[in-house]
């Protein structure tokens, strides 16, 4: 049995640092030349890493390398930890002031592309020495993935679920609504009211109906009795959806908190069609149990500041 005391002693940080960029690279001679140190020391410490685990690490064939079961196991922990000494070397350089230190944040592309930038504008605009990460994936990759592997300190994006998991903690900014849009070309651009109706028989632009976003769309039609019309074009990514809609011949359903903020940079317009359904949360969350870092609180703050508006008009 191995002996976790012992081995911990016995494990060296750089070790780990070295597995991490083997698995990542797949194989010693990119990760030798990524880490500028040559392959047979790349070897040496990783056969002495799997010597003191008393473990195979990783399996070994001409086209590279692959982690066993035991080396994914460790290379999860492994890059938790070494993010995890990242932020306190951070944290330890920005205790003096905050404002110089550094953020890592994950988001989703509907925020990315509307409320997250105004959040950064706000923030780099009161606090310019501070540098800001951000990364883009799915609520359930930066929540499940990202947050619990330490690579962000905290996610800003539509709710993965009604309730938190028991590891984390969540602040809700708003609850969005989605809109019908169309390019700023489009006939329907001029029109003062419309109904969902008169739609159907459009040209759309809609992500996949087993999409959170999707599944959301075909509920707004069927409270409306409609059955939910063929998509022209179905796409997930919203950069193709908006390129689509300002040629003026597509229609589709998008965040009003985007809208909000890019329908005139996007040359888009939000068509007066009254929705019956509610959207999803936009909040932030974070890891219980870990310790803060520093410069959150100063982008927890903007972010309300900059949400406040638009939830104070969602009620309205």
């Amino acid at each position: 049995m191995l002996d976790a005391s012992r081995i911990s002693r016995r494990i060296k940080l750089r070790q780990l640092n070295v597995f991490i960029a083997v698995v990542q690279c797949g194989s010693m001679a990119k990760a030798a030349g990524q880490l500028a140190i040559s392959q047979p020391v790349i070897s040496k410490m990783i056969a002495e890493l799997e010597q003191t685990l008393g473990l195979p690490l990783l399996e070994r064939s001409r086209l590279g390398v692959e982690p066993t079961l035991y080396g994914r196991a460790l290379l999860g922990r492994s890059i938790a930890l070494c993010n995890d000494l990242r932020t306190s070397v951070d944290e330890l350089q920005s205790l003096a002031d905050p404002t110089t230190g550094e953020l890592r944040i994950g988001s989703t592309e509907p925020v990315m592309a509307g409320l997250l930038p105004a959040i950064v504008d706000r923030l780099s605009r009161r606090y310019p020495k501070l540098a800001l990460h951000i990364i883009e994936d799915e609520p359930p990759g930066l929540q499940n993935r990202h947050l619990r592997n330490h690579d962000i300190d905290l996610m800003i994006g539509r709710l993965p679920g009604p309730t938190p998991p028991p590891d984390m903690a969540v602040q809700v900014l708003l609850h969005e609504t989605g809109v019908v849009v169309a390019g700023t070309g489009n006939p329907w651009a001029r029109r003062r009211k419309i109904h969902l109706s008169e739609l159907i028989d459009e040209r759309w632009c809609l992500p996949p109906r087993e999409s959170y976003p999707g599944g959301w769309i075909a509920n707004a039609f069927q409270a409306c009795g409609l059955e939910m019309p063929r998509a022209g074009v179905t796409v997930y990514s919203i950069q193709m959806q908006n390129a689509l809609l300002s040629t003026g011949r597509f229609l589709s359903f998008l965040p009003a908190t985007m809208l909000h903020f890019s329908a005139k940079r996007l040359s888009l317009k939000v068509l007066p069609v009254e929705m019956p359904v509610q959207m999803w949360p936009i909040g932030i969350v974070t890891l219980k149990g870990r310790t803060p870092n520093p410069a959150l609180r100063l982008l927890i703050e903007c972010a309300h500041e900059v949400a406040r508006p638009l939830a104070s008009k969602r009620r309205s």
